[in-house]
C-alpha cells in the first residue's frame, strides 16, 4: 500500500515538473521568436481581415520589456536593436492602453507625415496612389464582436455586397500595399504635418478610415508617436484565417488565407 502511494505521488510529480517545463519552454519560445496574434478588427483591411491569427516575427527589432508577457522582461530600452523599415506591418504595445495594436510604418523618426484629401504627404511628397478596383465583402456581423463593416457603396442591405475603393500606395522604398477608402472627406483625411521624433514611428491603418492611428495624438486620446521601446515584433504571415466568431470554428476557416505572405 506503502510503495502504491508512493507511486502516485511519484507521478503526480513528475507530471507537475512536465508541465512546468513545458510552460517554461512554450514562454521562451513567444518571448523570443514567435508571438501568436489574432486581428480582432477591421482597421487593417485588405491587408489583414478580421479573424486571421498570425505569427510575430519577435527577432526582427531586437527586445524590450515589453517581449515579454505583461512587459515582465527586465530590460531597458532596446537590446539588439534593428530599426523597421518603411511599410512593414507591425505589433507594437500601445503606449497608454497596454493592448497590443498591429499597424504599417508609415513614418520614420525625423520624417515629416501629413495627409491631404486622404493623400499622404512624406517630407513633402505625395506618396503615389493608383486606382486598383474595389475590395468586397459581405455585410454581415464579423468577429466576436460581430460588428458590421463600413461600407463606401451605402446604403447596403445586410447580407449585401459591402465595397470600398482600393487603391494602391507606394512609399519611397518600392513598398507597394493596398488602402481603402470608405468616405471621402473623412475627419482624418486632412490633419496639420506631423513631426516624427527620434526613437520614435508613425503608425497608419490600410483601412484608413477605419483606423485609430498616430494621425491622432496621445494627448488628444489617440495613439500619436509609438517609441521604439513598444515595438513586439513584425507580422510576417497569416497562418489561418476565420470568417466566424471564433477560430475554434475551423468550418468558417478561410481556404485562401493559409500560411498568407503580409506585404
Amino acid at each position: 500500500m506503502a510503495r502504491s502511494t508512493a507511486k502516485e505521488q511519484g507521478g503526480i510529480w513528475e507530471t507537475v515538473k512536465t508541465v512546468f517545463w513545458a510552460l517554461v519552454i512554450a514562454g521562451v519560445f513567444r518571448t523570443l521568436f514567435f508571438q501568436p496574434f489574432w486581428i480582432p478588427s477591421g482597421s487593417m483591411k485588405d491587408t489583414l481581415l478580421i479573424g486571421d491569427f498570425l505569427f510575430v516575427n519577435k527577432m526582427a527589432y531586437g527586445y524590450s520589456r515589453h517581449s515579454c508577457p505583461f512587459s515582465l522582461c527586465p530590460i531597458t530600452g532596446r537590446i539588439l536593436e534593428r530599426a523597421p523599415e518603411r511599410g512593414d506591418v507591425v505589433v507594437f504595445r500601445h503606449p497608454t492602453r497596454g493592448v497590443d495594436f498591429v499597424k504599417r510604418v508609415i513614418g520614420l523618426p525625423g520624417d515629416t507625415v501629413q495627409l491631404v484629401g486622404g493623400q499622404v504627404i512624406l517630407n513633402g511628397q505625395p506618396l503615389p496612389q493608383t486606382p486598383n478596383g474595389v475590395f468586397s465583402e459581405p455585410k454581415l456581423p464579423q468577429g466576436p464582436g460581430r460588428t458590421l463593416p463600413r461600407c463606401w457603396n451605402e446604403p447596403v442591405p445586410e447580407g449585401g455586397a459591402c465595397e470600398k475603393q482600393r487603391f494602391t500606395e507606394t512609399l519611397p522604398n518600392g513598398v507597394a500595399h493596398d488602402v481603402l477608402n470608405i468616405l471621402d472627406g473623412w475627419p482624418l483625411d486632412d490633419t496639420p504635418v506631423f513631426t516624427v521624433p527620434a526613437g520614435n514611428y508613425f503608425f497608419m491603418g490600410d483601412n484608413r478610415d477605419n483606423s485609430e492611428d498616430s494621425r491622432v495624438p496621445a494627448i488628444a486620446g489617440g495613439l500619436g508617436f509609438v517609441p521604439a521601446e513598444y515595438l513586439i515584433g513584425r507580422a510576417d504571415r497569416v497562418m489561418f484565417s476565420s470568417a466566424g466568431s471564433s477560430l475554434l470554428y475551423f468550418w468558417t476557416w478561410r481556404a485562401d488565407r493559409f500560411f498568407r505572405a503580409i506585404h
